[in-house]
């Protein structure tokens, strides 16, 4: 059977895309491995069908980092086999190209967001430089390219004038996902994800000491202090008003995600990235069956103009607390509805439909005889 090598940066236990994809390509019967990093406060690794390994850097951020993370990944690739050899964003990708053009194997490039317009590097000029050379030298050499929504599908395919595939960021579908309970009253407002620039928290900060709820936000990041820090002068940690829970394991977070009552889904467009984005969190909270507050970006809005699962909302804390108050308070049947139709929704947008998609893919890596013969 085909082997598959993916490298990606994170920390693999809260890597939900990877453990998906690999998950579903193991079940498939490929033998597949996946490498990450360890960082100073990762936990031992939980258990999967794949193989995992955690590279052990000294260095955690900036220039360093990549330098020595991608000379200790090129070293563990050429003591490795592999059919094919994947790389999880720029970050991993020269390193992954070099060892795939030695082996003569397949490269494939999985693009969960667009790098080069993330914004850490469209604030430093010359550091987007450099990865947009990176870029415009591993995209065009993949074999098989795919990303996360068909927004970023197209912005890829109008710079280098190749296909690009799609697969979702979207989490398997649970039997408990199936039942038709509504949300516990009294829950919380929930956030999940990265604690980073340009997520809109400092926005939903300001909004909350004019929210009737309470916040949970589960994640940290280069923001994680600073948040912190302006919680606590808004009075929000010492009122229980603002709870921080830090990194949360996926199926714990599953079980958090279904005590809230209404997700937070907000971005700044801070490069297009994240204009662009097709966040997991988004499908999260719809197969929880809990309404979210969007902002108004293209895959969103084509989604919810769909679906009707959120309400859009301006980056503001003025519009964001009407918003919650709205939602939580004052339009129970608003609320109800957007419930009922994020159960509709889960039963289309889950896992189960999209990795139909992505074996496919791989599958396609690989041409039969009677493929390749039909082609001569």
């Amino acid at each position: 059977m085909r082997s598959l090598l993916f490298a990606v940066t994170t920390d693999l236990n809260y890597d939900q895309r990877m453990q998906r994809i690999c998950g579903s390509l193991a079940r498939q019967g490929y033998h597949v491995t996946l490498v990450g990093r360890a960082w100073p406060q990762s936990e031992p690794l939980q258990p999967q069908p794949y193989k995992q390994h955690r590279l052990q850097c000294w260095f955690t951020k900036g220039k360093l980092f990549y330098a020595e993370f991608t000379v200790r990944l090129l070293l563990y690739l050429l003591r490795q086999r592999a059919s094919a050899w994947c790389a999880i964003d720029l970050d991993t990708a020269l390193p992954v190209w070099l060892r795939a053009r030695l082996g003569g194997q397949p490269f494939v490039y999985d693009a969960h967001e667009l790098f080069t317009e993330v914004p850490e590097v469209v604030s430093r000029p010359a550091v987007q430089r450099v990865w947009r050379w990176v870029e415009g030298f591993i995209v065009p050499r993949a074999a098989l390219a795919y990303t996360v929504g068909p927004a970023l599908a197209g912005v890829f395919e109008a710079r280098y004038g190749r296909p690009f595939a799609v697969v979702r960021n979207i989490s398997r579908l649970t039997a408990a996902e199936t039942e038709t309970h509504l949300p516990a009253p009294g829950g919380y407002i929930l956030y999940q994800g990265t604690l980073n620039v340009g997520r809109g928290l400092e926005a939903l900060l300001d909004a909350m000491p004019h929210v009737q709820g309470r916040l949970v936000l589960c994640g940290e990041g280069d923001l994680s202090a600073e948040l912190r820090a302006r919680a606590g002068r808004l009075g929000l940690l010492t009122s229980g008003k603002v709870e921080f829970r830090g990194y949360v394991l996926p199926h714990e977070l599953r079980a958090v995600t279904h005590g809230a009552v209404v997700g937070i889904m907000l971005l700044e467009k801070q490069g297009l990235s994240y204009y662009y984005s097709l966040a997991n969190k988004f499908f999260d909270y719809l197969h929880a069956g809990v309404p979210q507050l969007i902002v108004d970006f293209p895959e969103y809005r084509a989604l919810n103009d769909v679906y009707d699962v959120a309400e859009v909302v301006a980056l503001t804390p003025t519009a964001i607390a009407q918003a919650l108050n709205q939602l939580l308070h004052h339009a129970p049947g608003r609320y109800q509805e957007l419930v009922r139709n994020c159960r509709r929704a889960r039963q289309v947008l889950n896992w189960q439909h999209e990795e139909q998609h992505l074996l496919q893919l791989y599958a396609g890596l690989w041409p039969t005889p009677e493929a390749q013969r039909a082609c001569g």
